[in-house]
Formats: structure tokens, C-alpha cells, sequence
């Protein structure tokens, strides 16, 4: 509750960071820091880490756990509780997944357990919406912690009964269509932007998507004009495009490209020129770990030890950007029961979480070795 009530909204998480840092110190971790972007990082050190070495089991676990919210500012995300429900925006996700982060540094640190390599803790920005995981992004940018980290295990939301094992990849585009614009009575018969736009979109949405690989679009933003009496200078929308294949990304790139071509030429006659701008404002990489992975074995044993129910799936996650460089990692729930993500109402009920502790701790331990 108290990390859910310090506000996190995109691009402003560095007071969530700020808290985080803080308890990193209270859990006496090492080499604190909040890099250059945001991210809150610490590490506990092994007892035989080699950084440099190429064999994958003697290099550092990352165990993340994203710092940013879907709210923007000024949102009231003060949390409250009703008997055994946490309730606030942001309480499950990501809350629920920085307070895991937290209690396995903790227990750690309580039992005096050493292991063998590194467990590096992160805070990360920009998970969410258009932050374009930009804070897991610029870890794995940087030689020192790509070369550093062997294992990912990224901590997003609740439940033990799944493994994200599949990054599912996604592209975001910001198209706007600009023409002269004027009054709707002296100037009508100009090009209408929101006219043109319209036929593209609908021209657009007319694209058969294969079922398998499962492919997806969505225009889920549309904004510009002026007034009811005024013939709009631009319209903007914003789509978002997913699957599980990179070629068909692609495919219905180019077809939404095409179709706002279309629109535009067919409205530019007569000297009235309108034109269209396609900006991507936002990559996923789509990825996958390979079957025979340790970080999987090493989770199957854990879920069978603890008699715990879980299977593979496929999500958009921090885990897109180690997997994308051919790097172990996967997404796992934090405990408890949760609903109403990304709304005002989203809700947290931590019954049961100690079931997933004990599976984040396992598995912590399995891949990065005891003393």
C-alpha cells in the first residue's frame, strides 16, 4: 500500500524510484543507483560471480519488477483496503510485483543464505503503454549488465498459474493527416482531413489477419480538429498492432500504409493537396526461450515441487528484450488474486501469496546457486 500510493505515471516514476532505493539500503544490497533513465538497481553480490565468464550458470540473475503505472498525473492512486482486498490503481500491477522484489531480498538477507553468482534487483521504468519498455530496454543496452546477466525473471502482477515464455510482439504507430484546413460554410468542398482519415481507416480495417500466428490491430486513440464549424488542419490516431510473427507485422504495416497512400491521393485534386505523416511510436520485439532453456527446467522443477498448476504463454512483457537478444528470461505473477488492471477499480487480494514467494525464492536460488 505504501509503494501503490506514491504516484508513477508514465515518463514519472522517479519518486516510486526514490522509495525503492531507499529499501534497497534498508536491505543493506550493494552498489545502489538510479541510473541515467530511472531504473532503481542493486545487486547481491555472489560468492564465486565471474562477469566475463561465457558459461551462463556463473553469471548474475536479474529479478525485475516494473515501477511504472498506466495513470497519468494527477490521477488519485491513494489505496484502501476492505477486509482482505487492497484496492487503488496500480495496487496488482505492478505493486504487487515491486513488494515480491522486495521480499526476496528480504528473506535473503534474513536467512543469511550466499549464493554462488549475483542477484542483481531492478526497479525499471517504462513498461507500460508508451514507454516502449524503455527502462529494460536501456539496461540491456549497456555491456556491463548484457554481458553480466544470464537470467531474467521478470515479476508482473499476480498468480503462480503461468509462465511467460513467449514475447509477444507488438508495433505502435502515430498517423496523422494534415490538409488546409478553413470554414465549414466559405471553404466547404476543401479536403477534410477527418474525411480522409475516416476512408483510410476503413479501407484499413477491411485486412484479413491469420488466426495462427494469432495477429491483431486496434485504432484505440483519434484526436484533432478545432470546432464543429471549422474544417480540421490535422486528425491524429494512434493504432497498435500485434503477433506472434515478425513477417506479419510487416504485412499489415505496409497495408495501413497503403491505405492512407489511397485516402490521400484520391482527396488531392484541384490544387487541394493533403498529405499524411506514419511515425512509430513504439517496438516490441516478439521472441521466445528455447525449449530445452535451463531458466524452463529450472521453473518446472519449482512449480512440481510446490504442486503448482502452471502453463506457457505468450504476453507483451520486459522479458520481449532479453529474450530478443537470444538471453534466458521469463515473466511470472507475484501471488495473490487481482482484477480491474489498468482501471480506477483495480483491486488486490494477497491470500495465498506466499505460494509464489517461496516460487520467485526457488527459483532465484535454483539458477543462480548456494554456497
Amino acid at each position: 500500500m505504501a509503494v501503490a500510493a506514491i504516484p508513477a505515471p508514465p515518463f514519472g516514476e522517479h519518486t516510486r524510484a526514490e522509495w525503492l532505493h531507499h529499501r534497497f539500503r534498508e536491505l543493506e544490497l550493494q552498489d545502489i543507483e538510479i541510473d541515467e533513465i530511472g531504473n532503481a538497481i542493486a545487486v547481491r553480490p555472489g560468492s564465486s560471480s565471474d562477469h566475463k565468464s561465457s558459461d551462463v550458470k556463473s553469471k548474475a540473475v536479474a529479478v525485475t519488477a516494473h515501477l511504472d503505472t498506466v495513470f497519468p498525473e494527477g490521477t488519485n492512486v491513494q489505496p484502501s483496503q476492505d477486509r482482505d482486498k487492497l484496492y487503488g490503481p496500480g495496487i496488482s500491477d505492478n505493486a504487487a510485483g515491486i513488494t515480491a522484489l522486495l521480499a526476496l531480498a528480504s528473506a535473503l538477507r534474513h536467512a543469511h543464505i550466499k549464493a554462488d553468482a549475483d542477484i542483481i534487483f531492478i526497479g525499471n521504468v517504462g513498461e507500460e503503454g508508451e514507454g516502449d519498455l524503455r527502462g529494460i530496454r536501456h539496461i540491456f543496452s549497456q555491456e556491463k549488465w548484457r554481458e553480466r546477466i544470464g537470467y531474467t525473471l521478470v515479476l508482473d502482477g499476480t498468480g503462480t498459474d503461468s509462465i511467460v515464455c513467449e514475447a509477444l510482439g507488438s508495433r505502435r504507430y502515430e498517423i496523422t493527416v494534415r490538409g488546409p484546413g478553413g470554414h465549414s460554410w466559405s471553404d466547404f468542398g476543401i479536403p477534410n482531413p477527418i474525411v480522409v482519415l475516416s476512408r483510410a481507416i476503413a479501407s484499413f480495417s477491411e485486412i484479413q489477419v491469420p488466426s495462427s500466428p494469432k495477429t491483431t490491430f486496434n485504432i484505440g486513440n483519434i484526436s484533432g480538429g478545432t470546432s464543429v464549424n471549422s474544417i480540421p488542419e490535422s486528425v491524429t490516431i494512434r493504432v497498435d498492432m500485434r503477433s506472434t510473427q515478425k513477417q506479419e507485422l510487416s504485412r499489415i504495416e505496409d497495408a495501413m500504409r497503403k491505405a492512407f497512400e489511397r485516402a490521400v491521393a484520391e482527396a488531392s485534386t484541384n490544387g487541394q493537396k493533403v498529405s499524411f505523416e506514419m511515425k512509430q511510436i513504439g517496438e516490441r520485439p516478439a521472441a521466445e526461450v528455447p525449449k530445452d532453456a535451463r531458466i524452463l527446467e529450472v521453473i518446472r522443477a519449482v512449480d512440481s515441487h510446490l504442486r503448482i498448476s502452471s502453463s506457457r504463454r505468450r504476453a507483451s512483457t520486459d522479458a520481449n528484450i532479453p529474450l530478443s537478444l537470444g538471453l534466458e528470461a521469463i515473466s511470472i505473477g507475484a501471488g495473490g488474486q487481482g482484477g480491474g488492471a489498468h482501471t480506477l477499480h483495480e483491486w488486490y487480494d494477497p491470500t495465498g501469496r506466499d505460494l509464489a514467494l517461496k516460487r520467485i525464492l526457488l527459483t532465484v536460488l535454483a539458477l543462480s546457486g548456494i554456497q
